[in-house]
């Protein structure tokens, strides 16, 4: 039972940081805005490496493809 108790703990620590990312994203000025990109990316990859297991140091799977598809396979958009 503490371990499910520490992970609920753990999950919304995680929402109510997103919603810090988010609430800066929101209200940075336009001299902020290239750093809070970067954080907000940077928070980003780590979701995705860290949200089901440890994908950065076991990255024969999904990491794998994940940056497969991004680096061999882009998507192509329309030009305006």
């Amino acid at each position: 039972m503490r371990a499910e108790e520490a992970i609920d703990e753990l999950n919304r620590s995680i929402v109510g940081a997103w919603k810090d990312i988010n609430e800066g994203c929101l209200q940075a000025t336009e001299e902020e805005k290239p750093l809070v990109m970067r954080i907000l990316n940077l928070s980003r990859v780590i979701q995705v490496l860290y949200s089901h297991s440890d994908a950065y140091t076991n990255s024969g799977g999904p990491t794998k493809d994940y940056i497969a598809a991004l680096l061999c396979n882009p998507i192509m958009l329309p030009s305006p």
